[in-house]
C-alpha cells in the first residue's frame, strides 16, 4: 500500500507534462549542437519528432479526455486541464517551428554540401523521373487505393500518423451521363510501412539523391486519375488517441481483453493535424469538421510533414564521417575465460553495464547455455518488452519443447508493444511454457531471470536482474546495468517473487529485494529519513538518485524535507523531472543534472551515503506513482562492496560531465553544463567506455577494437 505523505505547495512542483517537454528542448538541443556529427542532428531530430508523436497519443490525448469530461479541478501542480492545454499547446508549437527551421535553415544546406540532398518533383532531371516512374509502376501502384468523398463516399478514417495525400479533382470533360461526378476530392494512403519513405535516385559516386514517397505519388497523379485534373494535392497526417485503457474484467482472458482495447485504440479521436501551407482554406474547413479538431490541434509545416521518418534517411546512409564513431560491445571480463557462465557466477557477482558491454554475449548467453545445459531443470522469466525476432524468448521457446520447466511472465500491457508480446506468448504457449500474465491491475515492469540447476551437492540457482528490459535492440541503444549472482538468499528471493507472479503465494519476507507495490516506496522513504536523521546529528549525509523520470509529489516532498534537514541531494534525471531544484530554503541542497548523449540513459540507481556503510541499490522503477504504487517494480542492492563502489564511481563521473550533462534550474530549465562548466571537458558516456575498455584489457579486444583506441575517443 501508498504510504501517506504530505504532499508539496502546487507553487513547489513543476507540471509532470510541461517538464516532459524540457526534455524534449534537451533533446532538441542535441540536434542544434554544431558539435554533434551530422547525421547524428538528424537523428536526433527523428528523436524528438517521435517523441511528440507519442506525447499527442497518450498525454495529450488524456487531458483532452479531462477537458471533455468538464473536469475542472486543478492536479497538484495547480494547473487545470484547461489551462495545461493552453501551455502544452504554445510549447508544441513553437518546438514545431525551432524543428522546422532548424532543419530547412541549416541543417538541410549541410546535408546538400555534403552531396546529400531531398529533390522536389521540379529538380528531377528526365532520367530520374524514368526511374520514379518504373518505381511507382513496379512497387507502388498495386498498393495504392484511391478513396473518393462525396455523396456516396463518406470520408474515410486516416490512419494514425500514416502519410496521407488529399487530391483535388476536375473532370476534363462535362458530361451528364457519365457515372463519374465533374468534381472529386479523394484521399490516398502513402504505402510507407512496405516502402522506404526516402527513395534513393540514381546519383554520382559520392552524392545522394533521395525524393519523399509522398512526392513519387504525387507525381503520378495523372495515371491514377485519368481523365481529371489535380487542381491541388496536400500531404497532411492525423495523430490520434492511442492509450490503450484496459478495462481488467476478472471473468474475462486478459489476453482478449488487450486485443479488443488494441482494436480500440485504432479508432482513436484526432488530437492532431499537421498538413501542408499549401492546404486550401475551404478544404482545411472541410477537414477540421470531418476530423473534429480544435485550433490547438493545427500544425501547418513546410516542405516536410513528418520529421520522425528521418531516422530512416539515417539509417540509408552508410556515412562514418557524419556518424558518431561505433563503440563495439566490450566482453564482460568475469565471463572472457570461463567455460560456462554458471561457472564464473558460481566464483563472485558480476556486474553488467550495457551496452559499453555486449548484452548478447552475456544475458542471451546466460539464457542459451541453460536452454542447451541438461542440467538446468528451470527457467523463470519477466518479459516486458519483447522484439518480433527476441533471441530470449525464442531460446525459452527451445527450453519448453526440450522438456524444461519454463515460467514466463509476459506483461500484454505494454504500451505500443503489445502485439509482439501477444505473438510471442501465443508462442510460448504452444511451446509447452508456463505463460502467464502477471496479477490483476498490476504492470509487471520488473526484470528478473531465475535458473535452477542440478549439480554434485543439490539445486543451485543463478539469477539475473537488471534495470532494463531483455530485448537485444534497446540493449544497444539504452544505457543500463544488470547483476549476475548465485548468492543463495537472492535465488530464494527469485523463487519466491515467481511464485508470487505465477501463484499468488506471499512470502513472509525477502532478503534483499524491495519489492512495489508493497516495500519499494516504503523502502526508499525509511533509507531518505535515515540519511535525514544522520544529518541531523552531524553525520555525513548524502544521496545520488538516479532515474528516467522524478515525479511522484510524495517522494518529491520527502526530497525537500532532506534538502532542509542538510542532507546533499544529487539527482540525474534523464527525462521529466518536477521537483524545484535550488530554491532557498526550500531545495538548497540539491542538484539535479540530465544527460542526453549518444546512448539513452535508463538505468535506475538508488545510493544513500550512509554515514560510511554506503548501500546502492539498482531497480527497474523511476519515482513516478505508477512505478511506486501500480506496477511489480524490483529493486534489489549490490552486496559485493567492489560492485557498489564501481557503481558510485560511474555516477560520479556522470555528476562530473559538462560536456552533455546539463544543470537544470527551478523552472526546469538548463542553467549551464555540468557543475564545473569551466573544468577539462568530462562527456561521462565517452569515459564509461574507456574505464570499460582498459577493465577488459587491450589484449582481449585486438580482434573488435582494430581502429578504436581509448585516445581516438578524445579523453
Amino acid at each position: 500500500m501508498a504510504m501517506q505523505r504530505p504532499l508539496p505547495r502546487p507553487e513547489d512542483l513543476i507540471n509532470r507534462e510541461l517538464a516532459w517537454l524540457d526534455f524534449n528542448e534537451r533533446v532538441l538541443e542535441e540536434a542544434e549542437d554544431e558539435s554533434v556529427p551530422l547525421l547524428e542532428r538528424v537523428k536526433f531530430l527523428s528523436i524528438v519528432s517521435n517523441n511528440w508523436d507519442e506525447f499527442f497519443m497518450v498525454r495529450v490525448a488524456g487531458i483532452w479526455r479531462q477537458i471533455d469530461a468538464g473536469i475542472t479541478q486543478p492536479s497538484a501542480d495547480g494547473l487545470t486541464p484547461r489551462q495545461l492545454m493552453d501551455r502544452i499547446s504554445q510549447r508544441l508549437h513553437e518546438g514545431t517551428d525551432r524543428q522546422h527551421a532548424l532543419f530547412h535553415g541549416t541543417i538541410e544546406p549541410m546535408l546538400k554540401a555534403e552531396g546529400i540532398t531531398i529533390l522536389k518533383p521540379e529538380e528531377l532531371s528526365a532520367a530520374d523521373r524514368d526511374f520514379v516512374s518504373e518505381y511507382f509502376e513496379r512497387s507502388l501502384m498495386p498498393l495504392i487505393t484511391p478513396l473518393a468523398v462525396d455523396t456516396g463516399h463518406p470520408f474515410p478514417r486516416l490512419a494514425n500518423r500514416a502519410m496521407v495525400l488529399v487530391a483535388e479533382l476536375e473532370a476534363q470533360e462535362a458530361d451528364e451521363n457519365s457515372m463519374f461526378p465533374l468534381s472529386e476530392l479523394s484521399i490516398i494512403h502513402v504505402p510507407a510501412s512496405v516502402a522506404t519513405r526516402f527513395l534513393r535516385l540514381p546519383s554520382q559516386p559520392g552524392t545522394y539523391a533521395f525524393i519523399t514517397l509522398e512526392n513519387v505519388v504525387r507525381m503520378q497523379l495523372e495515371r491514377l486519375f485519368s481523365g481529371y485534373d489535380v487542381k491541388n494535392c496536400n500531404a497532411v497526417r492525423v495523430t490520434r488517441d492511442s492509450d490503450l485503457v484496459v478495462e481488467e474484467d476478472p471473468e474475462e482472458d486478459l489476453m482478449k481483453t488487450v486485443e479488443e482495447s488494441l482494436r480500440s485504440r485504432r479508432r482513436g479521436a484526432a488530437v492532431r493535424f499537421q498538413y501542408e501551407r499549401g492546404l486550401s482554406k475551404s478544404l482545411l474547413d472541410f477537414l477540421i469538421e470531418e476530423l473534429e479538431l480544435s485550433a490547438e490541434d493545427l500544425y501547418p509545416t513546410e516542405g516536410f510533414t513528418s520529421f520522425s521518418d528521418l531516422m530512416e534517411l539515417y539509417i540509408q546512409l552508410d556515412l562514418p564521417n557524419l556518424k558518431d564513431q561505433p563503440l563495439p560491445p566490450l566482453p564482460v571480463p568475469a565471463l572472457e575465460h570461463c567455460e560456462s557462465v554458471f561457472e564464473a557466477m558460481s566464483k563472485r557477482d558480476i556486474l553488467l553495464q550495457h551496452p559499453y558491454q555486449s548484452f548478447d554475449d552475456s544475458v542471451v548467453r546466460f539464457v542459451r547455455e541453460a536452454v542447451d545445459d541438461p542440467r538446468v531443470l528451470a527457467i523463470k522469466m519477466t518479459l516486458y518488452r519483447m522484439s518480433p525476432t527476441s533471441p530470449i524468448a525464442a531460446a525459452l521457446e527451445r527450453a519448453a519443447e526440450r522438456g524444461k520447466q519454463v515460467a514466463a511472465i509476459v506483461e500484454l500491457r505494454a504500451r505500443f508493444d503489445e502485439e509482439a508480446n501477444i505473438a510471442w506468448a501465443r508462442r510460448l504457449e504452444r511451446a509447452g511454457c508456463h505463460v502467464v500474465y502477471g496479477l490483476p491491475h498490476f504492470k509487471t515492469h520488473g526484470k528478473a531471470c531465475l535458473v535452477v540447476r542440478q549439480e554434485a551437492d543439490g539445486l543451485h540457482r543463478y539469477c539475473h536482474l537488471g534495470t532494463g528490459n531483455y530485448n537485444e535492440r534497446t540493449s544497444r541503444l539504452y544505457s543500463d546495468l544488470g547483476l549476475f549472482t548465485a548468492r543463495p538468499e537472492f535465488g530464494e528471493d527469485l523463487s519466491n517473487l515467481f511464485n508470487l507472479l505465477t501463484g499468488y503465494t506471499r512470502p513472509p519476507k525477502f532478503n534483499h529485494l524491495l519489492l512495489a507495490p508493497q516495500f519499494f516506496r516504503r523502502g526508499l522513504t525509511e533509507r531518505i529519513q535515515r540519511e535525514m536523521d544522520h544529518a541531523r546529528a552531524g553525520k555525513t549525509a548524502r544521496m545520488i538518485l538516479k532515474m528516467n523520470a522524478l515525479v511522484d509529489p510524495g517522494m518529491i516532498e520527502l526530497l525537500y524535507e532532506a534538502s532542509q534537514a542538510g542532507v546533499q541531494v544529487d539527482l540525474i534525471v534523464r527525462g521529466a523531472c518536477c521537483l524545484r531544484s535550488g530554491v532557498p530554503g526550500l531545495s538548497d541542497n540539491i542538484r539535479v543534472l540530465s544527460i542526453l548523449d549518444r546512448f539513452l540513459e535508463h538505468a535506475r540507481v538508488y545510493h544513500f551515503a550512509n554515514d560510511g556503510h554506503p548501500e546502492t541499490l539498482l531497480a527497474s522503477g523511476d519515482l513516478m506513482p505508477r512505478n511506486l504504487d501500480h506496477r511489480v517494480e524490483v529493486a534489489f542492492p549490490l552486496v559485493d562492496p567492489i560492485l557498489a563502489a564501481e557503481i558510485v564511481e560511474t555516477l560520479e563521473l556522470q555528476l562530473a560531465d559538462n560536456v552533455k550533462g546539463r544543470m537544470l534550474g527551478p523552472e526546469g530549465q538548463v542553467l549551464r553544463r555540468g557543475l564545473d562548466p569551466d573544468g577539462a571537458p568530462i562527456r561521462s558516456q565517452l569515459r564509461a567506455y574507456e574505464y570499460g575498455y582498459l577493465r577488459s584489457g587491450a589484449g582481449a579486444l585486438t580482434q573488435k577494437l582494430t581502429e578504436l583506441r581509448p585516445g581516438d575517443l578524445g579523453f
